[in-house]
């Protein structure tokens, strides 16, 4: 495949800090920024134009280093608000640019200063183009991003961190980005949804449906938006039993997403996702928790060949044939032909037709691939929130 061919291999060039050295062989020279130091995981890459500060922060992309399509990253610096998890979880970054001053009002710091104080590395001047179609077509290779501000680096020691590292197939990552504690989000943080010139809004006195949310690697938005949607929210674990769950007194359960191989995390969490659905309450997931799911009524999962990164995803509703714009991040997909009779696809990706989407038949749950709360449409898909919250107040629909 002419996507697939391998980069020339070439010596160091003067001034350059940073390097990209994939399992492969394959070495990419650029300038470093961020952190200095070496890191080694899945490459993938990523089309959003904005929101490289919450990308960089999803737990999603725990064990990833993220090739940004977009070549101006950094352009807008960095703040506290635009945020998904209180560090970084992406190991690092790949940009064309390099991160210029930013020019934003709202910017707290510029890019660079930020990954470094998060221990994050980012590599720029390489071509993005040629490496997004090398992932294309040939798949996310392992490699390492390293930074080094005097410019020495050990290419083979490099080289043998990538090829020995695993790959992200058969890793359970969710409990190493979950919360290790029980907490109330209102009771924690701001709870509702950002507005510009007030920031996050919190949570009213008024009576709201109880929603206990399992953290495999969540996204604070997701939680935001259930707060918009009327609802209070607390959250447990990746651990959580049955008995720690159902102690709490849900109106509803709500299944994060998260980062690695479902089948892998699918080992202690669907015997509890299992239990949770004969208790007959409503159960809505997102992205892992879609998948989680799907190996609970009993459909597999598989690794795809280079994933859906981006926030310009195209996604069809099958209920009425509508297309919702959506941010998506994952590397796995449930595979429709194992769902059982009881489980019904909902919606399918216009990419390449994979499955985004599914509901049960016989329990008052449902759970889509993609991320209702990054707003890629930006309100396209609102209406999930809504839909589940308003099923815990016995609304219809």
């Amino acid at each position: 495949m002419a996507d697939a061919k391998p980069f020339a291999m070439p010596d160091k060039p003067e001034g350059a800090t940073g390097v990209l050295v994939l399992a492969s062989g394959e070495v990419l020279w650029g300038r470093g920024f961020g952190a200095e130091g070496e890191a080694v995981g899945e490459v993938c890459f990523h089309t959003a134009m904005t929101g490289y500060q919450e990308i960089m922060t999803d737990p999603s992309f725990a064990g990833q280093i993220i090739t940004f399509t977009f070549p101006h990253i950094g352009n807008v610096g960095a703040n506290p608000d635009d945020i998904e998890a209180d560090a970084p979880h992406a190991l690092g970054m790949i940009v064309r640019e390099d991160p210029t001053a930013p020019s934003n009002f709202r910017a707290m710091e510029n890019l660079s200063g930020w990954m470094a104080r998060h221990t994050r590395i980012g590599l720029a001047g390489i071509d993005t183009r040629a490496l997004t179609r090398r992932i294309r077509g040939g798949g996310a290779p392992t490699g390492v991003i390293a930074h080094s501000a005097a410019g020495e680096f050990d290419l083979d020691a490099l080289l043998a961190m990538a090829q020995g590292w695993p790959g992200l197939e058969g890793m359970d990552l969710a409990k190493g980005v979950s919360t290790e504690l029980h907490y109330g989000w209102g009771d924690a943080r701001d709870g509702g949804v950002w507005r510009l010139g007030f920031g996050y809004g919190g949570i009213e006195d008024a009576e709201r449906p109880h929603v206990v949310a399992i953290d495999y690697g969540s996204k604070h938005n997701i939680f935001r938006n259930l707060v918009a949607a009327g609802a209070k929210v607390s959250v447990v674990p990746a651990t959580a039993s049955y008995d720690e769950i159902m102690a709490l007194n849900p109106d509803g359960i709500f299944l994060s997403n998260g980062p690695g191989d479902p089948a892998a995390t699918g080992d202690y969490t669907v015997p509890v996702i299992r239990q949770l659905l004969e208790t007959n309450k409503p159960l809505f997931g997102i992205c892992l928790g879609h998948q989680l799911l799907g190996l609970a009524v009993g459909a597999r999962t598989t690794k795809m060949f280079q994933g859906h990164r981006g926030a310009n995803h195209p996604v069809k509703r099958l209920s009425d044939g509508a297309v919702e714009i959506t941010s998506m991040n994952h590397g796995f997909a449930v595979e429709r032909e194992t769902l059982p009779a009881n489980a019904r696809e909902t919606h399918v990706s216009l990419f390449d037709g994979s499955n985004a989407g599914l509901e049960l038949t016989d329990r008052p749950a449902f759970s889509v691939q993609y991320h209702p709360e990054a707003s890629p449409g930006p309100q396209d898909s609102f209406y999930l929130f809504e839909r589940f919250v308003g099923s815990l107040k016995g609304d219809q629909g």
